[in-house]
């Protein structure tokens, strides 16, 4: 009863509030948040911070071999000043392409407005035009019909020799995207930089294709430039008008003679009007004119241009045009890889995983030291993760799943605290209710220590309860009971099915108790599992069952011992002591049997009666013990010449008799016969004397001769004197 009482105050208090398992709880956890964060990563809340964290992978990563392909013929401040004017001069731009063109560069591109003449030398300028068909210029497209914004392309140059600069934009007024087409009522137009590269990969046969798995995107040799959509990456409604791709800034090393790092090789206009440049950084390259000169205000923001620390530094205009054009030479020559962002489903998916992640980190770990490194080792690989994905052209979230896989930590870190809080409760409400309770009660978690006892497995282990609380097994018991104990815990928590068990158990003072322990497994409110125990000792019940399990083997011994005298006094009653053949009582009782089962089966049945010849003056010659010895040889080969299911029997003496049981007709009898003849007539050596005998058989046949057992004796009886008056050795029918 009070073993009972016991189990339901266990069993309610740890049932409390178990309306959802622990799976669910970090499941529900990480789908919370994960939503949220999406919610806000839709709304563009997140997109900063995002955008923030790939300029960072951008300075993070390492240099790139310096640009050989590209050098930037710039316009500085100094030259400005020299000039004494700007725009410049038609005559000074003539004779700087006509320098250039000298040393033959495969494509030359000016990066200067050149909408109307400047002062004299016009002429000569659109003469230049006509003679350099690898000279590209720029104009400036609008979309926007309302305002004037556009800028014309240079007079003398064809549609083919010119291509838009316009860049576009981020939020930041950074820029991340390049754009390589664009569309005006119906007309497409390619970019600057887009022209120049065509210009450099045609000399090395690559012309733009469709791309084979879409071909809506372009291909250019190694490289499928996959078009930039709306929410691609961190964006959120983005403006994806034209043909636009991320651009995946190169990190070129380069240096001037000045000790001023660059980009791109860089030289002044006004080395190259005075022939100061050396051939081989024109020959065969793309060669960029344009300002760097602060006062023309021809600066951007790109990924390069700020850092965690410092301030901000603008690239000028011509040197954004060298990074676009280098990255498409780079990808389509060398197969560089262009950045590259996952669809949609897969980053959400990519940001629940590490809401769940931080979910299960924190539920599962507990400890606040360790939970915290944990915390900071995964947000750790989370980054190095997005960072090696970054140099291998992937765009992967890292501020979402970054704020997700924490808020989660944060949000079950606050769970974990009331739950413990409550559980510190319920654990002082059932120590109270399990003292009431006289068995030995035990309460184990998982990590198989001692959280609650009550005083009466305290008095039964014979040690305080502070001393026993978060302590194991092997602390206090043998090593063969505690592994016992082990093993039956490990069953109940794999199967959790409840489980009883007979055990030893050693107390403090040393004496060895026999007890029975049922172990069952519960569940807090906290999603916790705890091993219950409830003891009960049955050392004195052990005792009386090893005195019964004694008694009745003492009993088992004895009937086994009568039932062999038994055996043997029933063998004695039915077999002849000498040779072992079944005796007369035996003879009379298979002879009744076997007469009904052949009348039962409407079969026949033979009946042999056997007597030695001359086997009275052996046994008065050579002694009874040779006689006796020649009468065993007889009976065993009797049985040799006959079947398993015949019957042979010794009546006494020298007398033996046979049943045949179910014969199909006499002539077996008679073959038998003949066998046991032939059998008993072989020489038999006993004690170095050769002794030869021979048998008279009379047989009678069921029913042929008679229906009852005693006539069928008595006929074969008189058939064997009959068959030793003709000359012994010899059978006779009755």
């Amino acid at each position: 009863m009070n073993q009972q009482l016991g189990k339901r105050f266990v069993k309610l208090i740890f049932r409390l509030k178990q309306s959802l398992s622990r799976g669910h709880r970090e499941l529900i956890t990480a789908a919370s948040v994960a939503l949220c964060v999406l919610l806000l990563h839709c709304i563009g809340l997140l997109q900063s911070l995002e955008l923030a964290a790939l300029d960072q992978f951008f300075h993070l990563r390492p240099d790139e071999p310096p640009e050989e392909r590209i050098t930037v013929v710039v316009i500085d401040e100094t030259y400005l000043n020299e000039v004494g004017l700007w725009p410049i001069s038609d005559t000074k731009i003539a004779q700087l392409l006509q320098k250039l063109n000298v040393h033959k560069p495969r494509a030359i591109g000016l990066d200067i407005y050149r909408n109307f003449p400047v002062k004299t030398g016009n002429e000569e300028l659109r003469n230049a035009y006509k003679s350099m068909p690898n000279l590209i210029g720029i104009e400036l497209l609008t979309n926007d019909k309302n305002k004037n914004v556009s800028v014309s392309p240079p007079p003398g140059l064809n549609q083919d020799q010119v291509g838009f600069n316009n860049v576009v934009f981020d939020l930041d007024g950074k820029v991340r995207r390049s754009l390589l087409y664009w569309y005006i009522d119906d007309r497409v137009h390619q970019s600057f930089s887009m022209k120049l590269a065509l210009l450099y990969l045609k000399s090395k046969g690559i012309i733009p294709t469709k791309a084979k798995n879409n071909p809506e995107y372009l291909q250019l040799g190694k490289a499928t430039f996959t078009r930039f959509e709306a929410n691609d990456g961190a964006y959120v409604r983005a403006d994806a008008g034209g043909y636009q791709i991320l651009t995946n800034f190169p990190k070129p090393k380069c240096q001037s003679s000045s000790g001023e790092f660059y980009r791109f090789r860089q030289v002044s206009i006004r080395d190259v009007l005075a022939d100061k440049v050396k051939e081989n950084l024109i020959k065969d390259r793309i060669i960029l004119i344009g300002s760097t000169a602060p006062s023309l205000q021809d600066f951007v923001f790109i990924p390069y241009s700020s850092s965690l620390m410092g301030t901000a530094k603008p690239v000028p205009g011509i040197q954004l045009q060298a990074y676009f054009i280098s990255e498409l030479i780079s990808a389509a020559l060398q197969g560089r890889p262009l950045l590259k962002v996952w669809p949609d489903l897969v980053e959400y998916l990519w940001i629940f995983i590490w809401s769940y992640l931080g979910a299960v980190t924190t539920w599962r770990i507990r400890h606040a030291t360790i939970s915290l490194l944990s915390i900071l080792v995964s947000c750790f690989v989370l980054t190095l993760g997005a960072y090696l994905a970054f140099l291998y052209g992937w765009w992967i979230p890292l501020i979402p799943p970054l704020f997700s896989f924490g808020s989660s930590a944060i949000w079950m870190t606050s769970h974990i605290a009331q739950m413990q809080e409550e559980w510190k409760r319920s654990k002082e409400f059932l120590h109270h209710v399990i003292n009431t309770i006289p068995d030995p009660i035990f309460v184990k978690n998982q990590k198989h220590q001692w959280i609650v006892l009550n005083e009466a497995y305290c008095r039964f282990i014979g040690y305080p309860n502070k001393l026993l609380i978060e302590k194991s097994d092997y602390d206090f018991f043998p090593k063969h009971e505690a592994d016992v104990f082990r093993q039956q815990d490990e069953l109940v928590l794999r199967t959790q099915q409840p489980q009883e068990h007979e055990e030893e158990f050693t107390n403090a003072d040393g004496q060895t108790y026999q007890i029975a322990t049922k172990r069952s497994l519960h569940k807090d409110a906290a999603g916790n599992f705890f091993l219950v125990g409830v003891i009960r000792d049955i050392t004195q019940h052990k005792l009386t069952e090893e005195h019964l399990k004694r008694t009745a083997a003492e009993l088992f011994r004895s009937n086994n011992e009568l039932k062999l005298k038994q055996d043997h006094l029933r063998y004695l009653a039915y077999h002849d002591p000498l040779t072992g053949l079944s005796n007369r009582k035996f003879f009379a009782e298979q002879l009744n049997e076997s007469l009904h089962w052949a009348q039962h089966n409407n079969l026949l049945l033979g009946l042999l009666f056997i007597d030695l010849d001359g086997f009275k003056q052996i046994n008065d010659t050579l002694g009874h013990e040779t006689g006796d010895r020649l009468l065993m040889t007889i009976a065993g080969r009797l049985s040799n010449s006959l079947r398993a299911s015949d019957t042979v029997s010794r009546l006494g003496g020298d007398e033996f008799t046979v049943i045949l049981r179910g014969i199909p007709n006499v002539q077996i009898a008679a073959k038998v016969a003949e066998k046991i003849l032939s059998s008993i007539n072989k020489p038999i050596v006993l004690d170095g004397d050769t002794i030869r005998v021979s048998a008279s058989i009379g047989i009678s046949v069921y029913p042929d001769n008679s229906q009852d057992s005693e006539t069928l004796i008595k006929q074969a009886d008189a058939a064997m004197y009959r068959a030793k008056r003709l000359g012994k050795n010899r059978y006779e029918f009755a």
